[in-house]
């Protein structure tokens, strides 16, 4: 869902703006009843098809889900080039955008002789460092934790092996070698589109947008975030609970739809908010074990559902006048536009980012998997849009530290520092979208080009 939110997003467009139809193609092993009530939401001109699953009992059971999407999206080209090719003959089919785990479909658009993109629903951070992925490989022996320095990317701020993309940090693990492959395959695209904005990257914008040989085209067209209201009513309890709070005093503490801490870091955030003496309010889940959450991210509530009962003895009846717990699930956006919502406490996911910065929201980076540490890295060193608390010596962050990063936020000169920054992003995405906007004439360059391979 967090790759496809976005991409509705680019179809709304390409319909409302340029008078395409779309049709999406989701992968069989993924359909959920989330993703197949929003995909029949979506407008008459955007269709959808699923693929017919595909055998994986030949993986290992602790495969990664990198590995199980790489895996699937390669098994399943044969019928990509079906889907294609009827496509093909009952439409003026212009061109094929596979997913940044996609790559491999490519090949069905090449038998096929359709022009071939990439949708990257990450950043040019990202996408530049998958660039430079092989280069990397052939040229480092060592686990990417363990290099002298951080790693310099062009345009990029530097980055510590550590904070690297989660699946590049296991060279041992398969999930690590389809990375480097997909990589090589990325500059097999005829033009890649990227959910970011040049004024939160303007360094590697300004790199990826100049033409290079043997180098896709990059095309910033974002920030493209999730329109419209969920469906229900469920979660909204806590919109009427905003309405009664001050403006801008109340933090808004989430870890996205995957993000799950261990029990012992679930307690100190706990005990931290308490401390902290700030309004808040804190989507609650369920702690898993180990504290990286491949698991829930496709099942959230896989285990007896109650996460209130894993927070500290008698902190709920404590903090009931200065918070709001909300079990698994709040309408973020709705939040994030509230007025009452002052700051973000968030796994710096590129979704909720560029949610939080559309919104003005200043942000707390608390990174768990993915690309999110990198991300952290991203937008405290580099936008300095967000403040981040330091782990301790065991790996978690105590109660104390998270009580003065959330103070500094919502009281300090520092938190000011961040939210002036955030509001200058938030003019600047907004600017972008607006017509002869930088990402509007971006996304209208790329329609064009569709528009120009019209044989009919």
């Amino acid at each position: 869902m967090g790759h496809l939110i976005p991409l509705a997003e680019l179809a709304k467009r390409l319909v409302a703006q340029h008078g395409f139809t779309l049709t999406f193609i989701t992968l069989g092993g993924s359909a959920s009843k989330a993703q197949s009530a929003f995909l029949a939401a979506l407008p008459p001109s955007i269709s959808s098809l699923t693929l017919p699953p595909v055998p994986l009992d030949d993986l290992p059971p602790d495969a990664r889900i990198e590995t199980i999407m790489s895996v699937t999206a390669i098994r399943s080209v044969p019928a990509v080039h079906d889907i294609l090719r009827d496509l093909q003959s009952s439409t003026n089919l212009v061109a094929f955008i596979a997913d940044l785990f996609g790559a491999d479909t490519f090949d069905a658009a090449k038998q096929l002789g359709i022009p071939h993109y990439m949708f990257i629903p990450s950043n040019l951070m990202m996408l530049t460092l998958m660039f430079h992925l092989p280069t990397l490989d052939a040229t480092t022996t060592c686990e990417y934790r363990d290099l002298a320095g951080p790693l310099e990317l062009p345009g990029c701020v530097p980055v510590p092996g550590r904070d690297l993309l989660h699946p590049l940090q296991d060279r041992s693990n398969e999930c690590y070698r389809w990375m480097v492959h997909h990589a090589r395959r990325y500059r097999e695209a005829e033009g890649i589109l990227v959910n970011t904005f040049d004024a939160i990257e303007p360094g590697a914008a300004k790199i990826l947008r100049k033409k290079e040989s043997g180098r896709p085209a990059v095309y910033p067209i974002g920030p493209l975030i999730q329109t419209g209201s969920p469906a229900g009513l469920y979660g909204w309890e806590c919109l009427r609970w905003l309405d009664e709070q001050p403006r801008k005093s109340v933090l808004f503490v989430s870890f996205g739809s995957g993000g799950t801490l261990p029990k012992a870091q679930l307690g100190e955030l706990a005990l931290g908010l308490e401390m902290s003496g700030q309004r808040f309010l804190w989507v609650v889940r369920s702690p898993s074990d180990g504290g990286e959450s491949s698991g829930s991210y496709f099942d959230p509530h896989g285990k007896g559902y109650d996460p209130f009962g894993f927070l500290p003895e008698g902190f709920v009846s404590r903090t009931k006048n200065m918070g709001l717990l909300v079990p698994s699930w709040a309408p973020q956006i709705q939040v994030l536009a509230h007025g009452a919502t002052g700051g973000f406490l968030m796994h710096c996911g590129w979704n909720s980012t560029l949610e939080s910065v559309v919104n003005g929201v200043p942000m707390i980076a608390w990174p768990l998997y993915a690309e999110q540490r990198q991300n952290a890295v991203m937008l405290v060193e580099g936008v300095k849009a967000a403040l981040r608390p330091k782990e301790g010596e065991d790996g978690l962050i105590g109660r104390e530290e998270i009580a003065r990063v959330v103070k500094e936020l919502m009281e300090g000169e520092e938190g000011k520092r961040v939210g002036n920054r955030v509001k200058e992003l938030q003019e600047a995405g907004t600017r972008g979208l607006e017509k002869d906007g930088l990402a509007y004439m971006t996304l209208a360059e790329v329609a064009n080009i569709w528009k120009g391979l019209n044989v009919m």
